[in-house]
C-alpha cells in the first residue's frame, strides 16, 4: 500500500490582482491520491487558484509548501481550461502526448523507446489508445480531454490539475471523464485537483473540497463543508442545502441579497 503524504500545503495565501482582492486567507492542502473537487461559481477564483499553485502567480501573503519538491521536479500535470487547435494542425494524437514529456526541451531530439512506451502506458490508462494516429485538431471535445489527461500524465506527476475540463461536455461525456479520473487516481496513484461550478458530477468521487466565494475558501471533506452553516458563513448570509435523490442544491435563502448575484450558486 501507497503511504499517503502531503503534496502541497497552502498556507494562509492572499492573492491580489489589479487592486483587487481574489483570494484570502486561504488554507488547505492536497494528500497524495486524493481527489479534490476546487468548486466555485465563474470568476470565483478557480483559476487564480491553480495558477498559484503552478507557480505562474505569486501569493500577495502567505506561502505555498511543497514537501515532496513535487513542482520544481516536474512532478506536477495540468490541463488548462481552454485548449485552441487549428483543426488542420498536422500532428498525431501519440506525438502531440509525447510534447509532456519532452516539450519544454529545445532542439531536436530522438525519442527514446521508454517515451513512446510511457505514451502509449498513459493513452491506455485514459482509454485513449485508439486515438494515437488521430489528428489532434479533429478530436471531439471529450476526446481531446482524454488526450489532455494523457499529455498531463506522461511526466508521471505526483499531482494532476484540471481547469473546468467538465465544461461545454455533455452530462454523459462528463460521467465518463469524471469515472476515468477516479480509476487514473487509483491506477497511477496520482493526486487529482479537478475545478468545477458544479458539485454534482464530482460527489462519487471526491475525498475533498475547496469551496470558492467571496474570495474565501471553506476546505475538508464533502460532509463537513457542503452544509448550511458552513457556506452561510462563507457566502455571508443564509444558504440551504438541499439533497434530492443523491444530488445536492445549494440556494440562496435571501433571494434579494448578494448571494443571487451568484449564478452559479445554485449547483444542479
Amino acid at each position: 500500500m501507497n503511504e499517503i503524504s502531503t503534496i502541497v500545503d497552502v498556507r494562509g495565501v492572499d492573492v491580489e490582482l489589479g487592486g483587487r482582492r481574489v483570494l484570502t486567507n486561504v488554507n488547505f492542502k492536497v494528500e497524495s491520491a486524493e481527489f479534490t473537487g476546487l468548486i466555485g461559481s465563474n470568476g470565483a477564483g478557480k483559476t487564480t487558484l491553480l495558477r498559484m499553485m503552478l507557480g505562474l502567480i505569486s501569493p500577495t501573503r502567505g506561502e505555498v509548501l511543497w514537501p515532496t519538491n513535487a513542482r520544481e521536479e516536474r512532478r506536477v500535470g495540468y490541463v488548462p481550461q481552454k485548449v485552441t487547435l487549428d483543426v488542420d494542425v498536422p500532428l498525431r494524437v501519440r506525438d502531440f502526448v509525447a510534447l509532456g514529456d519532452d516539450g519544454h526541451r529545445y532542439g531536436l531530439r530522438r525519442r527514446t523507446r521508454s517515451t513512446w512506451e510511457r505514451v502509449e502506458e498513459m493513452l491506455d490508462a485514459v482509454e485513449a489508445s485508439a486515438l494515437g494516429e488521430r489528428r489532434i485538431g479533429a478530436l471531439s471535445g471529450g476526446e481531446l480531454q482524454r488526450v489532455l489527461m494523457a499529455h498531463a500524465l506522461v511526466s508521471r506527476p505526483e499531482l494532476l490539475l484540471l481547469d473546468e475540463p467538465l465544461a461545454n461536455l455533455d452530462p454523459g461525456a462528463t460521467q465518463d471523464i469524471v469515472e476515468l479520473l477516479a480509476r487514473v487516481r487509483d491506477r497511477q496513484h496520482v493526486a487529482v485537483v479537478l475545478s468545477a461550478h458544479d458539485i454534482n458530477s464530482l460527489i462519487g468521487v471526491m475525498d475533498r473540497v475547496v469551496y470558492i466565494a467571496n474570495a474565501h475558501v471553506a476546505s475538508g471533506p464533502t460532509e463537513e463543508v457542503v452544509r448550511p452553516d458552513v457556506l452561510s458563513a462563507l457566502y455571508g448570509h443564509h444558504v440551504d442545502v438541499v439533497r434530492v435523490h443523491g444530488r445536492v442544491l445549494v440556494v440562496s435563502g435571501d433571494p434579494m441579497g448578494p448571494v443571487a448575484a451568484h449564478p452559479d450558486l445554485v449547483v444542479e
